[in-house]
């Protein structure tokens, strides 16, 4: 599993809704692919899986990462009634773009309007993911529970 997205970058969606990817997150792909033989797969710049998320930001996860979920998803079987609930509630949020030459990916409307992006997004790196954020939203969470990091902290570390 690819590791490494860390720090917060701003950025804008142009008008025909594309994300620039930041140049520090755009190069760990590049790392990731000289070191497994060219991992980056769909596409000849690369491709993100975007999903939609119950908080309202969106996450961008590189193949490599998206594989293990996949595997997992695909474990579970259509014939238990959650577990194919859980799969369709999965692929409905679910997107696969590819970057092109200038490092941008294409978010539909769906996503776009999901996440309540209009213009400038933050996007943060979480380690094995990215997550895109309205600039407002992502304030908005922060300032409401600032309070509790210490608590939160103290019971997972």
């Amino acid at each position: 599993m690819m590791a490494g997205f860390i720090g917060k970058e701003r950025h804008s969606v142009d008008d025909k809704g594309r994300l620039m990817i930041p140049a520090r997150f755009r190069r760990k792909f590049a790392d990731a692919g000289s070191r497994d033989g060219g991992a980056l797969e769909y596409g000849r710049f690369g491709a993100l899986y975007v999903m939609k998320t119950s908080d309202g930001s969106l996450e961008l996860y590189e193949p490599s990462v998206w594989e293990g979920m996949g595997q997992s998803l695909s474990a579970l079987s259509d014939f238990n009634p959650e577990e194919r609930l859980l799969k369709t509630l999965m692929y409905e949020c679910l997107e696969m773009v590819e970057l092109d030459r200038q490092g941008r990916i294409p978010l539909s409307r769906e996503f776009l309007d999901h996440a309540g992006i209009s213009g400038e997004v933050v996007i943060l790196g979480a380690d094995t993911k990215m997550i895109v954020w309205e600039p407002d939203r992502l304030r908005g969470i922060v300032e409401r529970s600032s309070g509790r990091f210490a608590a939160l902290a103290g019971r997972y570390f």
